[in-house]
């Protein structure tokens, strides 16, 4: 699998933008004061799905061949990815199949299926459902789309990074959540061509650490999947990303679900802006290395805002 160049993230620019409105990158004085540091949030949470991953979906469905388009396609999913296949299948019609976990968000299904994807249930987690997909892909003949390993996903979400310094040029410090790591990996790739001295640093649950402790190792391994922010749980490291983010990626916290619960309270006081609990990591992230980001300009990455009401009332009741 090809590292993406930076000119793939610029085509990936241009196709998206036919495509997707641009989020904006909002500053909030009132996560300045929070943090001691001038703060953006690059607002993912308003794509048409409610994540980022929609950008990848389109970037790839759009460079996918006829032939592959005429299989159908099919992918594995807690939501997010489902959600960006299934738009993107809409836009280009084509037939999507999305494999999700028995247990998956029901706001994040109801979106697949309103989108027009067949949703298949299977597993107790994205991992089982990743390897059913897997099997059904080769059995029927469906172009597989992984949730990382994929160059054009990676491409396609790496414009968040280039949308933020084209916005905000002086930015040190960008902050995003870590799932499979593809946004992440993104993150390092538009960022580091442009600016090698902005930071990118990585932020996961840990009860979902798999992304985390192979980026410590440099090797593959795999872990829990225990934490209610689906964003974040992945049971393995994924190759292609964890391959980028070994040479790139500055630093990777973990924080603890009631953390990640605070920031999503603190999102919707400081920011008038709902996140779900990846989507505000970041913010529950940079709360836990405020010192190091004193003075700093950063920009937090609210990947995705598709929160259950009873996820909503668990974070307002803390």
């Amino acid at each position: 699998m090809p590292i993406p160049r930076f000119t793939d993230i610029l085509r990936a620019q241009q196709i998206i933008a036919r495509y997707l409105p641009r989020p904006p990158l909002h500053h909030y004085p009132a996560l300045d004061q929070l943090l001691d540091a001038r703060v953006h949030i690059k607002h993912e949470n308003h794509q048409p799905v409610g994540a980022f991953k929609v950008r990848g979906g389109i970037n790839l469905l759009a460079q996918m061949s006829d032939a592959e388009r005429a299989r159908g396609v099919i992918a594995a999913s807690t939501g997010n990815h489902g959600q960006s296949v299934a738009y993107a299948a809409r836009e280009f019609g084509v037939r999507a199949t999305i494999v999700a976990p028995e247990r998956a968000n029901p706001l994040k299904v109801a979106a697949m299926q309103n989108l027009g994807a067949t949703v298949l249930f299977f597993g107790a987690d994205f991992d089982a459902a990743r390897e059913e997909c897997e099997s059904l892909a080769r059995e029927r003949g469906l172009r597989y789309i992984h949730s990382g390993d994929e160059p054009h996903l990676i491409a396609g979400v790496a414009t968040i990074a280039l949308e933020i310094i084209q916005d905000a040029p002086d930015i040190d410090i960008i902050i995003t959540p870590v799932g499979g790591g593809s946004g992440a990996a993104g993150a390092c790739l538009a960022a580091k061509t442009i600016n090698p001295r902005i930071q990118v640093i990585g932020v996961q649950s840990e009860r979902a650490p798999a992304a985390y402790k192979s980026w410590r190792a440099r090797a593959l391994l795999a872990d829990q999947t225990e934490t209610f922010a689906e964003g974040l749980a992945t049971r393995t490291a994924f190759a292609l990303p964890q391959k980028i983010l070994w040479d790139m990626l500055d630093d990777f916290i973990l924080v603890r679900d009631d953390e990640i619960r605070r920031a999503i309270v603190l999102l919707l006081e400081k920011a008038h802006t709902l996140a779900e609990g990846a989507g505000a990591a970041p913010l529950a992230g940079a709360l836990k290395i405020a010192e190091r980001l004193r003075g700093k300009k950063i920009a937090l990455v609210c990947s995705g805002g598709n929160i259950t009401t009873a996820q909503l009332r668990e974070c307002l009741a803390l």
